[in-house]
């Protein structure tokens, strides 16, 4: 007999926080640069605006992964030094992608970046989404790690 697995939606949530011995302004200027993705976060070959708008809510951007994958996203909500918020619209298999990336100055020159994320599945398994919400935790380290070296240079 073979054995179905059950398919069903799940709902997660990554977060990942990260120390930098750098200004908050410097951070915050790295990370808000919406389109400036490739510099930093893993695997990403370009990212391009899809709006006319650079900065704030209503920006649009489009990865491209290396490995020719593609996810849109959109700012949703923005407070300038501090957080940006963007959904995911194409491209993950999931129904729901939210993440914030928060920064929070622990001294002059200390700042505490936090990424973090909800997600609800498309149908999958429960051992295809526990791997994918893993795998989503190692990106946001890696790339994490990756804008630290970046901006304590």
């Amino acid at each position: 007999m073979i054995k179905t697995v059950k398919k069903s939606f799940h709902t997660g949530s990554v977060k990942k926080t990260i120390l930098i011995k750098a200004s908050k302004d410097k951070v915050w200027r790295k990370i808000s640069n919406i389109a400036g993705l490739p510099t930093w976060v893993v695997d990403v070959k370009k990212t391009v605006y899809l709006s006319k708008k650079k900065i704030d809510v209503g920006v649009i951007r489009l990865i491209t992964f290396g490995d020719g994958s593609k996810i849109e996203e959109h700012v949703v909500a923005w407070k300038k030094g501090e957080y940006f918020t963007y959904i995911a619209t194409e491209g993950l298999p999931l129904r729901a992608y939210v993440a914030t990336i928060s920064i929070n100055a622990k001294s002059k020159n200390t700042v505490e970046l936090t990424w973090q994320s909800y997600l609800n599945s498309k149908k999958m398994s429960e051992k295809q989404f526990l791997e994918f919400l893993a795998f989503m935790g190692s990106f946001y380290e890696a790339s994490l790690e990756n804008l630290k070296v970046l901006l304590e240079k």
